[in-house]
């Protein structure tokens, strides 16, 4: 029996080619987003391109009745945040915490009903690799994905009582993804005094990440 996966935040990066991963291993797939665009994805019977606003209940509600049996979630969806700690306005900060924490416990809340029932699927939590060391001028957006992996952990000892599997995945930076483009507020308004400076190499950085291809 084909199996069925839900995928947020798949307009573009890693959503995006995990959608088209499972296309391509025979899964039914359910890409979501916030204005669905059939056009980024090639025409195949097993995929459905759905509306979802992640901080939305009703939005969320109306996608687990419409899919109904998924064997499969991965939180992907999230806003990125670089800049100064200092500089970023509380609102900035409650949004960040909103999306990426807040709404990624929503979506579990939301679909562990029918798993616990079943006994069996999975939840994978899309964190980030600035989880495993110290990333300057990512302090918000790191705590607000450290949070992710401690709920994680501890759902995962919860539902591993009903067959229920909790796992995460931290990526680094990659070239195809709108991490930049995900920001609400322009890294440069978030770099006052003498920041620009400083961040100057860690920003070039992150634009330009080497690639490991010897990595095994």
């Amino acid at each position: 029996m084909t199996k069925t996966i839900i995928i947020t935040g798949t307009s573009s990066g890693y959503g995006k080619a995990t959608a088209e991963h499972f296309l391509s291993r025979g899964w039914n797939v359910v890409a979501t987003m916030r204005r669905p665009d059939l056009s980024l994805f090639d025409k195949a019977d097993r995929l459905r391109v759905l509306p979802l606003d992640v901080t939305c209940p009703k939005s969320i509600a109306q996608l687990i009745e419409s899919v109904g049996s998924i064997d499969v979630l991965v939180n992907n969806a999230g806003l990125g945040g670089v800049g100064a700690f200092e500089a970023m306005p509380m609102s900035f900060i409650r949004q960040l915490f909103e999306t990426n924490t807040i709404c990624v416990m929503a979506m579990c809340q939301a679909i562990i009903p029918q798993m616990r029932e079943r006994r069996s699927g999975a939840i994978i939590n899309v964190t980030s690799s600035v989880t495993l060391g110290e990333f300057p001028f990512a302090a918000a957006y790191t705590g607000s994905k450290q949070a992710v992996e401690g709920f994680s952990a501890s759902l995962a000892h919860e539902l591993g009582h009903f067959g229920v599997r909790v796992k995460l995945v931290e990526p680094g930076y990659a070239p195809t993804n709108r991490f930049g483009a995900n920001a609400i507020i322009p890294v440069a308004k978030l770099l006052p005094g003498g920041y620009a400076d400083f961040a100057q190499p860690f920003l070039e950085a992150f634009a330009k990440p080497a690639l490991d291809h010897h990595r095994k």
